[in-house]
């Protein structure tokens, strides 16, 4: 049974200048190509990832995005707490990009963009989240900024992040032969106040 395809979602450009910013960028040791195939079949991020519980589509669209709901857990030592979000998702192969804009969970109305850029040495991946904060009064935008911005997305994107450029750079090397080399890359991180 085969089952129809949404139209792509229409997410636009990112909506800058909110409270809450956060940036993790890294080099990626592969092509463009190989770390974008990897990260925009995001079904298949718990197979990669020990920190995701699942990513499951509820729609899927033509362009490789849809509805698609996720869970991880943000490590804390010898725990993990567990967050859930539900998003929808957007693929631009000519840009490269993947678009999200959470529509369920605490971090509604959240916008992430990862965006791949060409780079000597590999590719320079990024991952942008902006968001106004929850919609609690004087505490949404502290809140956001202090502790969920942070703690929850940074300790989650930034693992997520060398996960899946650790995959693209042993795909990279098995398809050149070689044995891959030692991790180099640094994610990078910093909020809207650095």
């Amino acid at each position: 049974m085969t089952t129809a395809l949404r139209e792509p979602l229409e997410l636009g450009p990112m909506p800058l200048g909110r409270p809450m910013e956060t940036v993790d960028e890294r080099l990626v040791r592969a092509p463009w190509r190989t770390i974008f195939d990897i990260a925009k079949r995001v079904e298949e991020w718990p197979a990669h990832l020990d920190h995701y519980r699942f990513v499951r589509f509820r729609e899927r669209a033509s362009d490789g995005g849809g509805i698609v709901e996720m869970a991880a857990y943000r490590p804390f030592g010898f725990a993990g707490w567990p967050t859930w979000w539900l998003s929808e998702m957007a693929i631009d192969e000519g840009a490269p990009a993947i678009r999200f804009r959470h529509i369920g969970g605490i971090t509604r109305g959240m916008d992430v963009e990862w965006s791949f850029r060409a780079v000597s040495g590999g590719t320079q991946v990024r991952i942008l989240h902006v968001w106004d904060g929850p919609p609690i009064p004087f505490l949404g935008i502290p809140v956001a900024t202090l502790v969920i911005g942070p703690v929850f997305i940074h300790g989650i994107a930034s693992r997520t992040l060398a996960g899946l450029a650790s995959t693209a750079e042993r795909e990279t090397a098995r398809l050149l032969g070689e044995r891959a080399a030692p991790e180099t890359g640094e994610i990078r991180w910093r909020s809207a106040e650095s």
